[in-house]
């Protein structure tokens, strides 16, 4: 479908939006349109419901609703879509020191991102301007109106929630039923945001080896003491990188490959084996699990090209976000950020520095989403979600006039699909508009 570039000015251009739908199943009766976004930002919804549509999705939710997956401005199949940088200089990008220690590693760190930020301006600078989140919420309207649903229902994952609480900010009478899933605290400040989730991945981390040292399984439990056998692996992997024997890459396993790779597994408890087993092999000399794990979570394709998730994350961050422009407050913020949140810390803080560069900047922070006069908005949290913490759902759901939190204790990015309780609350509410307890917990 076809939406404007620029809301306040329509006729100034348009823009094509993909969208998926995966038909109702029936028994039925059929209520509407489920409309869903994984996050990102700049997440594939077309990807996401063609590849986990029917296993994510309940059977329940799935007998009542079309699911409507979609590609946000920018994203994806959407056209056009942001672009930036070829695939083999986003290859040396991620292969980078992300805890450099010289001066030519700093400033290594700070070209890469001039050099990403300039090709962005070079090949999207026409967009950019018009990659809010509150841009992508009014498309979201748009959908809703051309696919004749009166209200929305919507269940968004990760940043899929700042695009929910958006809509419903906007459009608080327009909402049917919203469920926001691993939230994000859309009023926290951009510094803060950085701080709490290096500290959160480095608490996942941390779980990871708890699990390990006590289970007969774990392939990297090194006698009970895996945290010391991964602190010497990834000094040793500074030090000299591995080779992807296994895989027959060609690409070098760094420091930040490997921490990429270790990033993308802490994600989903089920993943932990496959870290295990990558670390393991890592110790043996062989990188290529971690280079796998790595690049599943940058999107790389075998050809080398990348999808455009990167482009698009960055596009939508830095236009939604006022952020320090400073390069000595990020060195700063690194080396402080890296005594807390080791191995994470500094490369969260330099993540930065591709907004310091931005070619424009908001006037503003996004306003906290009240959407008063919307019927309950469950918000759920994960206790011990890397990469949206727990805390960001209490804010949210307390932010929202009518947010209704729902907890699940655990590991891992999100709740629905990994607790029955959880999945039994979120379609009850979804297709029957009955609103879980607030303060609700599953395991």
């Amino acid at each position: 479908m076809t939406v404007p570039v620029d809301y306040a000015h329509p006729a100034n251009g348009s823009m094509r939006l993909a969208l998926i739908r995966l038909p109702a199943m029936g028994p039925g009766p059929k209520i509407g349109d489920l409309l869903t976004d994984p996050g990102g930002p700049g997440d594939s919804g077309v990807t996401f419901v063609r590849e986990a549509g029917q296993s994510l999705f309940s059977a329940n939710l799935r007998a009542h609703f079309d699911i409507i997956g979609f590609d946000p401005r920018g994203v994806g199949a959407s056209q056009p879509a942001i672009e930036c940088v070829s695939g083999p200089t986003m290859d040396r990008m991620i292969a980078l020191d992300p805890i450099p220690t010289t001066a030519a590693e700093r400033q290594a760190i700070v070209n890469a991102a001039k050099t990403f930020d300039a090709g962005c301006e070079a090949h999207s600078g026409a967009l950019l301007p018009y990659m809010s989140t509150v841009d992508a919420a009014r498309d979201m309207d748009a959908i809703r109106a051309a696919l004749g649903d009166p209200k929305l229902t919507y269940l968004g994952f990760s940043y899929g929630t700042f695009l929910g609480s958006t809509y419903a900010n906007l459009y608080p009478a327009r909402v049917r039923a919203f469920v926001l899933d691993g939230a994000v605290d859309p009023t926290l400040p951009f510094v803060d945001s950085l701080i709490q989730q290096a500290e959160s991945f480095s608490a996942n981390l941390n779980a990871f080896f708890t699990a390990c040292a006590a289970s007969q399984n774990c392939a990297f439990s090194n006698g009970g003491q895996p945290k010391a056998a991964f602190d010497a692996l990834m000094a040793r992997i500074n030090q000299s990188p591995l080779p992807a024997l296994e895989s027959g890459d060609p690409r070098p396993v760094t420091l930040g490959v490997a921490l990429t790779g270790v990033t993308a597994a802490l994600y989903d408890v089920s993943a932990w084996p496959a870290l295990g087993q990558g670390l393991a092999l890592a110790q043996a000399g062989d990188g290529s699990i971690l280079l796998r794990l790595a690049d599943s979570y940058d999107q790389r394709n075998p050809n080398g090209t990348y999808s455009n998730i990167a482009a698009a994350n960055t596009a939508v961050t830095c236009a939604d976000t006022v952020v320090p422009t400073s390069v000595s407050f990020y060195e700063q913020l690194a080396t402080t950020l890296e005594q807390k949140a080791p191995w994470f810390g500094a490369n969260e803080a330099y993540s930065g520095l591709e907004c310091a560069f931005w070619p424009f900047h908001p006037a503003h922070d996004p306003v906290a989403p009240r959407a008063a006069g919307a019927p309950p908005i469950v918000v759920i949290g994960t206790t011990g979600d890397p990469a949206t913490p727990y805390s960001w759902a209490v804010k949210l759901a307390g932010e929202l006039r009518s947010g209704v939190l729902l907890t699940r204790v655990g590991q891992g990015h999100t709740a629905y699909g990994q607790s029955a309780c959880i999945d039994s609350a979120v379609d009850a509410y979804l297709i029957s508009l009955t609103v879980p307890k607030s303060g609700t917990r599953c395991s």
